[in-house]
């Protein structure tokens, strides 16, 4: 892990690009109370493509790139996302991953982004072995109303640093902004997930995602069936990985979100069968659909997984 570079220091420039250009990115910037500040990309504004894909940037902590572009990988759709990082243990999993749960009364979110990574409140960091310290947090909230100024203190007093230094970004899950930044996570999802395998982090080199970039929905059950459908069921990931090849090719064949007994069905049903709790669903669904993964020692390349564009199709009509 690389205990010398601090993700937050690295977003500030991708912070401050919010901010210079809050009007060409249709983004708001303000205060709380206490002083901490707050980028909102789609409560009160309308946000859009490019200040979906800034963020998602920062979610990375900076040690990745995000990128638009147009595909036919899947037929009627053809905006599609790309991901990479040559950091995607740190970038994916010590920053994106939003497994921060905050909560204040009736206020509940997940955080996300670099400041997860100075509070350092879930175990997850013990297997990374990575702690960041730096003058300033960033966190990304995917909410669709500001977090009250309690939380806000305590999550300074986490960090211990005053909550003038902290900045949070908002993404409802129904706005443009925070469609990107959650189908950004394709990359990040694969690497949960062989976090999960038991896979060793340090043996995973580099890595590049791709997904369809789902349109958004008015109705947050919408929003979060689209996003998580254009992962699940059309998302794809390549992988470099040290190793030996029975490793690589075992990585291949579990990796996929076709090692669930729940891929094929619609995501919309599946949210329904377990009352929208996400830890309800099968833990081993959340991955891409498709995978690819390298042995950077040997040169072979071994695949598994296949999407599902009919069920893609019928999310998006």
């Amino acid at each position: 892990m690389m205990q010398n570079v601090s993700i937050n220091r690295l977003v500030k420039p991708l912070v401050q690009e919010l901010i210079d250009k809050n009007s060409a990115l249709r983004v708001e910037v303000g205060e709380f109370s206490n002083g901490a500040k707050f980028i909102d990309a789609g409560i009160g504004c309308t946000g859009g493509l490019e200040a979906g894909r800034v963020i998602g940037e920062i979610c990375m902590g900076g040690l990745g790139t995000i990128t638009l572009y147009h595909a036919t990988a899947v037929s009627d759709w053809p905006l599609s996302l790309h991901v990479h990082s040559s950091n995607p243990v740190l970038a994916c999993l010590a920053s994106q991953y939003a497994g921060w749960s905050l909560s204040h009364e009736e206020f509940h979110a997940l955080g996300s982004g670099p400041g997860r990574a100075i509070a350092r409140k879930e175990s997850l960091f013990d297997d990374l072995g990575y702690e960041d310290t730096c003058d300033s947090a960033t966190f990304v909230l995917e909410v669709d109303r500001a977090p009250p100024v309690a939380l806000i203190d305590r999550i300074a007093e986490t960090c211990k640093l005053v909550p003038e230094a902290l900045t949070f970004i908002l993404t409802p899950t129904r706005s443009i902004a925070g469609t990107v930044q959650i189908v950004s996570r394709v990359l990040e999802v694969a690497m949960h997930k062989v976090h999960v395998l038991g896979f060793p982090l340090d043996d995973i080199m580099d890595g590049s995602a791709s997904a369809p970039l789902s349109p958004p929905a008015p109705d947050f059950a919408k929003a979060m069936e689209r996003t998580n459908t254009t992962i699940l069921f059309a998302g794809r990931v390549h992988l470099f990985v040290r190793g030996d090849d029975a490793s690589a090719e075992k990585l291949a064949k579990e990796l996929p979100s076709s090692s669930s007994a729940d891929y094929g069905k619609p995501f919309a049903g599946i949210l329904e069968d377990c009352g929208y709790d996400f830890f309800k669903i099968d833990p081993m669904l959340f991955s891409p659909a498709w995978v690819a993964v390298t042995s950077v020692e040997s040169g072979r390349t071994f695949q598994g997984g296949q999407l599902a564009p009919d069920l893609l199709a019928d999310s998006f009509s």
